[in-house]
């Protein structure tokens, strides 16, 4: 199902009179309306697409905020108890010398988020105005947004991890904050976001511009 524009003559598989499952990718005739392998429901395109992609944005971004006010890690020892946020879990290992773990958790929670909002949001305007400026770039951003997405939960993975390991009853104990479920509920928002992009919406974007 070719994404060229008119310009090189290829044509698109509505065009041709074809559609795909987005299940399972079987190809049916345009008039189908149900696949006949997953009897999963066919659309030519998801016109409801942008609405479901702001809507879920929202909600992830709406959600993130919390994530990094509140504590994502509350730990108790027998002298002290202390919380920390992403931003102050990521200064506290910088002033421990642990450089390396600092910048995973950095990129992993705040700049893989912040780039995924951007992308997805860039995306939806990008195709809504069928902007005819960098369409190539409009590609590479919804596969990076594929790509980075499964690393946006390690965070989250971190403080489960932390709070199965260190249960020593009085001694000291980790247990998750508030932080972590919004933490969470942010990435699942974007990645709904992201799912709910119709990809062949881009493909309709370049042929417009192309043909202009």
């Amino acid at each position: 199902m070719g994404s060229a524009g008119t310009a090189n003559g290829t044509i698109t598989a509505r065009e041709a009179g074809l559609v795909a499952c987005r299940r399972c990718g079987q190809v049916h005739q345009s008039d189908a309306q149900f696949c006949k392998r997953c009897d999963g429901r066919l659309e030519s395109r998801d016109t409801q697409s942008l609405q479901k992609v702001w809507a879920w944005l929202i909600a992830g971004i709406i959600a993130f905020i919390p994530a990094n006010v509140y504590p994502m890690l509350r730990t108790a020892t027998l002298v002290e108890q202390s919380e920390s946020t992403i931003v102050g879990g990521v200064v506290d290992l910088l002033h421990y010398g642990s450089y390396g773990i600092a910048i995973i958790v950095f990129v992993a929670s705040i700049m893989i988020p912040v780039g995924k909002f951007m992308a997805i949001a860039y995306l939806a305007i990008s195709v809504q105005t069928k902007s005819a400026t960098h369409q190539h770039e409009r590609h590479i951003a919804y596969e990076a947004v594929e790509f980075i997405g499964r690393w946006s939960m390690i965070d989250v993975f971190v403080v489960a991890i932390l709070s199965a390991l260190v249960q020593l009853n009085t001694i000291a104990t980790i247990n998750p904050g508030i932080a972590a479920v919004s933490f969470a509920l942010s990435v699942i928002f974007t990645m709904l976001s992201a799912q709910s992009f119709d990809a062949r919406l881009i493909w309709d974007a370049d042929r417009t511009t192309n043909a202009r």
